[in-house]
Parts: structure tokens; sequence; C-alpha cells
């Protein structure tokens, strides 16, 4: 085995570089896809893990010798046309389980999705795959080689890839610690997010022309490097030959630290990616390495289950689906309603002629309209209540009434026989989401828990108005600590949609938050479910505990995301 990485003759990197972040910059065809390569298997060798992200679908000739006659390495390849196993654009987290959890090394092919599907798989991959290695037990090394890097970590992400963008930045600024190394690969180095590339602790340049790529090198030398090797290095940077590459590491790994070029080996394994040339057929390998499917599959099957186990809304689908079988094996356990009227019919038909002769007058009484439209809506919203006690029943919708409307039409008022089965309110969009909330808890929520479920603030005035008007139709009861839904609530919600959960549930919030409390939401999610200092989650998260920083820490705590003082914790109810 390996004990030092051989890139050159006469020039190895340590072991350890496979914790460091490596930026490799280069235009096209002038030897850095070699360097990715001979590097990629140099770590293989030496028994280190490395996960290969390639979005051109080019590097599966790893499999095969460099003749194409031998077999080269056994790294399990997911998706692509070559692939060991399909890859789906939502299997990013699955991936993830299964690159901590098993510590294989893999080759993830990413050539058949469409950009949006990059950007969902890649999201999902690298948040989970930051979030797991902060557990002690899987914080062993590993080296995370991206290719085409301005396509994960771009200078002006699109809608859509931001967070694959944060995920990318917080990998390659506070990885390491976790022991994620990352190798970042780019032909454009102008369009590869600066914020990523300048916490890169090595510069590996190659031959580089265009002004704006250069400038982009510039960037980098100016936060690491010395005046004198600068000028060394960018002014050789547009004649290197083919293969020759600068390494530069200021202070690492000794306070000497590295700058050197040299001219980058061959590789050993088969050159897939290789520019066709006219005439010349495409050669294609004989023999690839075996990989042990049966195993991978077996692994797979293993982190699908704990998966699922471990999801919120796998356990609530299921608690549902059991609680509906019961009742269909069960039928003397249904609960029945017995409505007793409490205003007679006579009462009901008086009540209606009021409140239409007060609709009548409202657009002479403008000056006390809003007091008046109040009076009406609650008169309104009684009536609905009692909707179904009575064999003459009426239905009012006071939401779309207003001083100069009618208030009450045909289209409000339904006359039917008592046996009918009562017809839905309209339930306005706020109540309804939690309603929502309330139905896929059975046994109960807390005000808070609602709140953050439902991406409102448990203190605010809308969400305590949202409870009140729901209390008062009947649809929810219980005590802050408990809130339930009656039955009543249930029938007049009717089929719903399920909330957001996991990382949804969180970008839901993240939306919300301003860049500070982001950074420190963000910190404490990954360390879930351990706890950090104030000092800890300031320093990871890249700011300074002070005012500022303070003010994002007591918001986040109003809102009841995180708890503690002194250690500080994600809550519980984001998971």
């Amino acid at each position: 085995m390996l004990k030092t990485l051989k890139i050159a003759e006469g020039f190895s990197l340590p072991l350890e570089s496979v914790t460091q972040t490596i930026a490799i910059l280069a235009k096209r065809r002038s030897g850095k896809s070699f360097l990715m390569r001979r590097l990629t298997e140099q770590l293989f060798r030496a028994g280190q893990q490395v996960v290969t992200v390639d979005p051109k679908g080019d590097q599966w000739g790893i499999r095969s010798a460099a003749d194409g006659k031998g077999p080269g390495l056994p790294i399990v390849i997911l998706g692509g046309e070559r692939g060991d196993v399909p890859l789906e654009s939502s299997g990013g987290e699955l991936v993830a389980k299964l690159v901590v959890e098993q510590q294989v090394s893999i080759l993830l092919d990413l050539s058949l999705f469409r950009k949006h599907e990059v950007a969902t798989f890649m999201t999902a991959f690298l948040e989970n795959l930051y979030r797991l290695k902060a557990r002690e037990i899987y914080r062993t090394p590993m080296m995370l080689v991206i290719d085409e890097a301005d396509a994960i970590a771009p200078q002006k992400p699109q809608k859509g890839e931001e967070r694959m963008l944060g995920a990318a930045e917080d990998i390659v600024r506070r990885g390491g610690q976790r022991g994620i190394g990352c190798t970042l690969v780019t032909q454009r180095s102008a369009v590869l997010n600066k914020n990523v590339l300048t916490q890169a602790q090595m510069l590996v340049a190659l031959r580089t022309i265009a002004p704006q790529d250069l400038a982009a090198m510039d960037a980098w030398i100016q936060v690491h490097g010395e005046p004198d090797q600068r000028k060394t290095l960018m002014e050789s940077l547009p004649s290197l030959p083919v293969g020759d590459a600068w390494f530069w590491s200021p202070g690492w790994p000794t306070t000497d630290g590295i700058f050197k070029r040299v001219h980058v080996l061959p590789i050993e394994t088969f050159d897939s990616g290789a520019t066709p040339k006219p005439g010349m057929k495409p050669v294609e390998p004989k023999h690839i390495a075996e990989v042990d499917l049966e195993a991978l599959k077996t692994d797979m099957a293993a982190t699908i289950a704990r998966a699922e186990a471990d999801d919120p809304r796998k356990l609530r689908e299921k608690i549902i689906q059991l609680e509906r079988q019961i009742k269909i094996q069960n039928p003397k356990l249904e609960t029945k309603t017995i409505e007793v009227p409490v205003i007679m019919k006579g009462e009901i038909k008086r009540l209606s002629e009021i409140a239409s002769a007060m609709n009548r007058h409202m657009a002479s009484f403008s000056s006390a309209s809003s007091a008046t439209e109040g009076i009406i809506h609650a008169l309104l919203e009684k009536l609905n209540q009692v909707k179904g006690m009575a064999g003459q029943e009426q239905s009012f919708d006071s939401s779309k009434s207003s001083p100069h409307s009618v208030l009450m039409t045909p289209q409000h008022i339904a006359m039917k026989d008592p046996e009918d089965t009562p017809k839905r309110l309209i339930i306005p969009r706020g109540e309804r989401r939690i309603l929502t909330a309330i139905a896929k808890y059975p046994a109960g929520r807390t005000k808070v828990q609602l709140a953050i479920l439902t991406g409102y603030a448990h203190n605010g005035g809308g969400f305590s108005n949202y409870l009140s008007s729901l209390r008062s139709k009947g649809f929810i009861h219980g005590p802050g600590d408990q809130i339930q839904i009656t039955e009543l609530g249930l029938s007049s919600l009717g089929p719903f949609e399920p909330l957001p959960t996991g990382l949804d549930l969180l970008e839901q919030w993240r939306r919300q938050l301003g860049r500070a409390e982001r950074a420190a939401l963000d910190t404490l999610v990954a360390a879930y479910p351990n706890s950090l200092t104030k000092e800890q989650v300031a320093e990871q998260s890249g700011y300074i505990s002070g005012g500022g920083f303070n003010n994002a820490l007591s918001r986040l705590r109003t809102l009841e995301l995180i708890h503690g003082r002194g250690e500080l914790k994600a809550s519980d109810n984001l998971f």
C-alpha cells in the first residue's frame, strides 16, 4: 500500500492530502484530467476512499488498465451508460448514506441527468454527506473529486442551484474537520465560485490563456501567495507544455509549503475521455475490474431500510395506514358523532332574515362599515357552525363579503334534506395549512410544533388568529400544549397534501431567515443531535461572535428553531 501519492518523478504529495482542498485549474487539453485521474489512482492504491463526481461521463475508463487489456481499479460506477447500478436524480441522500456508512469508493456518472436533475441530486448528496460525516463514527478520511466543478459551484447560480452551491461551500470550507477532502477540477476558473476557489489550500495550475481565467487564479494568489512566486507562475502559465503543472501550497504540509513545477506521470488506467481524432475508431477496453455488486446491493438494501425507518414521513404514513386498516377490520370501533341542534329551525330562519336585512342596508352605513361587517361576519360564521343541525340548513361564506357586496346569494344558501351529508366549508389557506399539520398527528401537537411545521412564528398575530378561528369553528380542541383535530375538522378538511418534512421543511425556514441566521441554523442542523457552544457555531458558520451574530441567534431562539444559551442545539421539531 502506498505511503505517499506519487504525481511526478521526484515529486509526491503526503497521504494527508486526502483531507485537503485542492483546486486543479487549466484550459482544456492541457492535462488536467490526467492529473485528476493520477491523483485518484494514487489515493485508491493508498487505501483511501475516493468519490468522483463526473458530470460528463468520461471517467468510466478507471475500471480498465491503460492499454485496455487488463483490469483497472474496482471502483463502483453509479449512473451513466456504463454504470453498474442506475442513478436516480432523487437518490442523492441515499447515495450519501451509502458512501458514509459503507465507506465505498464510487464514481458518480451524472451525464444522463438534465441540468436541473444534477442540481437536485447534488444538493441532497452534498448536504447529507456533510451532515452524516459530523458523527464521530463516520469521520474517516475520504476525497471528493468534482470534475467540471464550475457546474456544481457556479459563480452565478441559476434558480434552484443556490442550495447546491451552499452545500459545496460548506464542504470546501469546513469539510476537513469531518474527514472530507475536496478536489475541484475546472477548465473555466472564471466561472468557478470565488468563495469556493479561495478556500482551497493547494492550487494546481496547468496551461491557462484566457485573461478572465488568469484573473480568477490571481484571486486565489492574492489570498494565499507571495508576490515573487506569483510573478513566476503567472508569466509561465500561457506557455506551459501539456502535462506540466505548478503545485502551490503556502504553509502546507510544512511551514515552507510547496511551490514546484512538475511534469505529471502517465495515468495507469484507460483514458476514456480522450478527444476523438479524425479517421480513428474509438478503442474499447477488453477487460474491466470486477466489483462485488451483490455486496453493494446488500449494502444499498440495508441503507434504504434504515433511511425509511428513520424517515418521519414514512412513519406517519404507516401510522395512518394502520389506523385505516383497524377501522376497516373493526367497524365497531368507529366513533359516531350525534349532533344535537342548539338553535331551532324557526330561530335559524329568523337569524337569516336579520342577516339579509343588514346586508341590504350595508351600503348606507359606510362610516361604520368595518364594525358592521365584523358583526355580520361573526353572525354568518355562527350560522355555518350550526349547519346540518336542523332540517332546513343554510351555509354562508363570510370570507367573500364586503361592505358593498351582496353577502347572501342562492350560492351561499343550501337548502337540503336533513339526512344529506353536510357540505364542507371553504377553509382559508392559512387555516387549512395548520389543520393539515394537526391531522398528520392524531395524538396532537403543541403550538410551537405546529408553527414550525407550517412555517409561522409561534408568537405571531396571524398564527394565533388562525388557531382562534379554527377553535371557534369546532375544528380543533385541546390546550396549547396538545392541540388535536376534531371529527368535524377532519371531515371538513377532506383529502390533504402532505406538508414538507426533513430537508424540505428546513429549506422552507431557510428562505425566511437572514444570512447569519441561515449559517447558524445550518451549522447546528449539521451537528444535530449534538450541541455546540456559541463560539463553535460562530467559527463553523464563518462569523465573529458579536452583536450581529448574537441577534441572529436570538431570533432563532425566538422562533424556537434552536434551544440553549451556553450550549446550542437545533430544535428536535425540524427532524
